[in-house]
């Protein structure tokens, strides 16, 4: 069955098109890199823990600097940026063949290069974020965002089912080069964009572009903070699947790691699907956002109870799809509701919190499944992520009111928000 036009307008424009195909290759290469370091550990330590402070140190740059690369976007133009960015992730991912074929006896190096990559995607990733709100309009942001969703999905499975295939065949060294090879995909990509029809997002001045006014901006904007605070809890108690999927498999339901597998897939197939519902929508608005938030809660809650492997899959693609929904509704609202001077900082203090929150949410899910059982702590998070979501829509709706009489009144799914006046942030819609 085709998909409806409106789902595939980003499509339309050219620059697009060529970013959507770069993106594709790009997260193909990457997910295959994943699984070769994850193997290269795993292989040569025999410590899963090992492979755990892999993640750690990928993950830590965007913690420490992110707030720094989101300052660096909002002062220089992103393209040149996210140029010397790419061209900086393939060496890394070269230099990590290079040591992965010479047989390393140490894991040092690997480490190493798993943090100089988590650097350089720390500094990058703000400029990578805005210079992708720059290859459509604004009004079709939202469905970019989406289609991203789709493409990321995609790759994820496409880059683990070939680097499957390909690792008994090139070992860990061919995976990190196809790896690097990939991110000149994205350069040639930027290289033939039409420069007459980027939207492009105007820097600040350099004096304004610095982290501390970053943060003063989402601290004195209640709104933005409430959504950021929402999208700690979501992240790290109403996602981390991969913990409690693995902890439900290897415990009371008994399915072991084939079922473990099962459950990846299903998961990983509701993120598609996800992605093309929200595509499909010409406003991903804050209703949305939170009405899905809520409903997720609740499958996450129920799923602790399902007695067996098939009905616990069953909610597994719903809980996929509104997780995608809910990040993708997110990302839309915090990009499309901040000024263009304070984009690539707003980026990057979303980008934090997604760290954080998954620094946070896989060890203690992790801690609650050891200690009192994953049904339990399904029970209990799900529960905890509906509380959130009310206590958000409370807050929310009672700055709508405060902004009464000097704001116009847009209905938005049931809850009332305002418009703020011309030189505020753009309300959300």
């Amino acid at each position: 069955m085709p998909l409806p036009a409106a789902t595939l307008r980003s499509l339309n424009h050219h620059n697009y098109r060529l970013w959507a195909g770069a993106d594709l290759v790009s997260v193909t290469g990457t997910w295959m890199q994943v699984l070769g370091v994850n193997w290269l550990i795993l292989s040569a330590t025999g410590s899963a823990t090992s492979v755990g402070l892999s993640l750690v140190l990928q993950a830590l740059p965007t913690l420490l600097l992110g707030l720094w690369g989101g300052s660096l976007a909002d002062r220089l133009p992103t393209r040149p940026v996210v140029l010397v960015t790419q061209i900086a992730q393939a060496i890394v991912a070269a230099t990590v063949a290079c040591v992965a074929m010479s047989g390393p006896t140490s894991m040092t190096p690997i480490y190493g290069l798993v943090l100089a990559s988590g650097v350089v995607s720390a500094i990058g990733g703000p400029a990578l974020g805005k210079f992708g709100a720059e290859v459509v309009p604004p009004a079709d942001l939202p469905n970019a965002m989406a289609l991203g969703s789709v493409i990321n999905s995609a790759g994820r499975i496409l880059g683990m089912s070939l680097a499957g295939v390909l690792l008994p065949l090139t070992g860990t060294g061919g995976l990190f080069l196809i790896n690097a090879a990939s991110f000149f995909a994205v350069i040639a990509a930027i290289a033939a964009m039409r420069s007459s029809e980027m939207h492009r997002l105007a820097p600040t001045e350099a004096s304004a572009a610095g982290v501390r006014a970053g943060l003063s901006y989402v601290l004195r904007t209640p709104r933005l903070a409430v959504l950021l605070a929402l999208a700690l809890v979501l992240g790290s108690l109403g996602r981390n699947y991969q913990v409690t999927m693995a902890a439900m498999s290897a415990g009371p339901l008994h399915a072991g790691a084939g079922g473990y597998g099962l459950l990846s897939t299903i998961f990983a197939i509701g993120t598609v699907g996800g992605g093309v519902i929200a595509a499909g929508r010409r406003h991903l608005t804050l209703g949305l956002l939170l009405t899905t938030a809520l409903l997720t809660g609740v499958a996450q809650t129920a799923s602790g109870i399902m007695p067996g492997m098939t009905t616990f899959a069953s909610l597994m693609a719903p809980i996929a799809v509104g997780a995608v929904i809910i990040d993708t509704t997110f990302g839309a609202r915090v990009q499309l509701d901040s000024p263009d001077h304070m984009r690539g900082r707003v980026i990057a203090v979303q980008g934090v919190v997604s760290a954080g929150a998954g620094a946070i949410g896989g060890p203690l899910l992790g801690w609650l499944c050891d200690g009192i059982g994953p049904r339990l702590t399904l029970g209990t998070t799900g529960m905890a992520v509906m509380a959130a979501t009310l206590v958000a829509a409370v807050v929310l709706a009672r700055l709508a009111k405060v902004r009464l009489g000097r704001a116009v009144t847009v209905p938005v799914q049931g809850l009332l928000f305002r418009r703020a006046p011309a030189e505020q942030a753009p309300a959300l819609r």
